[in-house]
């Protein structure tokens, strides 16, 4: 199981909700994507995918995430070698990734 989980995202609030995923894992959060076990990352900002295979190449597993509009976006993520899915998909995909027990709807928020 990945203990030191590295977050690439802009959006604040999802950048909690993951954080709590990491937390009740029993994973760590990283500034330092250098040395991370899991890199998680949104694939709107430009250089996603260049950043993508860059850790893939160190040997980091990594989830992305973006719209699910945006199939070209997510399509690329996995060409470059991440597990990429839809925003609606990545708290129950880094949920596995971790080991983590789904804590249930309430639990969410």
């Amino acid at each position: 199981m990945p203990r030191q989980v590295w977050l690439g995202t802009r959006d604040l609030l999802f950048r909690s909700k993951l954080a709590r995923v990491v937390a009740a894992a029993g994973a760590e959060l990283t500034r330092d994507e250098t040395v991370c076990d899991l890199a998680v990352l949104e694939i709107e900002p430009a250089g996603s995918t260049d950043r993508i295979a860059t850790l893939v190449a160190r040997g980091t597993p990594v989830l992305a995430y973006g719209s699910h509009v945006r199939a070209d976006l997510l399509r690329a993520a996995r060409e470059a070698g991440a597990r990429a899915v839809p925003n609606s998909e990545v708290e129950e995909r880094l949920r596995e990734l971790l080991g983590a027990a789904d804590p249930g709807p309430a639990a969410r928020g």
